[in-house]
């Protein structure tokens, strides 16, 4: 880049000049910042983000105009989602299989019947278990989930767990909202507000096509892009038992390396 002129701006005497005389400086002044100042500003800010660790999602309270990106007019235009009402948290125990979700960071890409069992704490707070088979090995991470508000009739849960698996020292807290359950609880669609995120579980290692295509239809109706969807191969019966060896946080590491 070169370097940056000042423009000279020139007078001809030292009287007060008119409307008309101040009009050309003015555009001169507008033309020199759009071209040069602005362009280098928009670069400095763009090129100096350092990166963030991976951690929950914090809307910035900055006002400024310049650092504030602009509305998607697609997401203004999103629908509230529907939320579950009075979910029967005690029905809602006990084991889940994933049919098919999102990829997310905080599971391996390879990862083989994919399965979370819930069960009830005596503060009412719910234990989770996530499990996954990669490469012969077991993967699994265990949290705490809770009502967001526990005055509200809503199934909005967060759901907190703690990073790296080999260390887990860095609480992370995410979004768990059930956004339907059929009445039997027996399969159920979950998801949160960023739409990044989406699982289709069920209490079968499988579902019925004609309910999953109902259950991702329901998910494209709340605003999902439902072709991120990727379904989660299940063996049947689902493996089981201590003897299976464990991955210790190895797969975590290789995906901070897009592996």
């Amino acid at each position: 880049m070169g370097m940056l002129t000042r423009p000279k701006l020139v007078t001809t005497s030292h009287k007060r000049p008119s409307s008309f005389q101040v009009l050309p400086v003015v555009s001169t002044l507008h033309t020199y910042i759009h071209q040069h100042v602005r362009p280098l500003v928009l670069h400095v800010s763009f090129h100096c983000n350092a990166p963030l660790p991976i951690l929950p999602y914090q809307e910035s309270q900055s006002k400024s105009l310049l650092l504030q990106p602009k509305q998607n007019p697609k997401t203004m235009s999103r629908k509230t989602m529907e939320v579950v009402k009075n979910l029967d948290v005690q029905r809602y125990m006990g084991r889940w299989y994933e049919i098919a979700s999102f990829p997310s960071f905080f599971q391996p890409k390879n990862g083989v019947n994919t399965r979370a069992t819930y069960n009830l704490n005596d503060d009412q707070t719910v234990h989770v278990l996530n499990e996954t088979f990669n490469d012969g090995k077991r993967v699994s991470i265990e949290g705490t989930a809770y009502k967001a508000d526990p005055k509200s009739d809503e199934a909005k849960l967060k759901v907190k767990f703690y990073l790296p698996p080999f260390l887990p020292i860095i609480p992370v807290v995410g979004n768990y909202w059930v956004l339907y359950i059929d009445d039997d609880y027996q399969y159920v669609l979950v998801g949160e507000p960023t739409r990044k995120y989406l699982w289709i579980l069920c209490r079968q290692t499988y579902l019925d096509d004609e309910i999953y295509n109902q259950l991702v239809q329901k998910a494209k109706d709340e605003g999902y892009d439902v072709s991120k969807l990727h379904k989660t191969q299940q063996s049947d019966p689902p493996p089981e038992g201590d003897n299976i060896p464990k991955d210790r946080g190895g797969w975590w590491i290789k995906s901070l390396f897009g592996k």
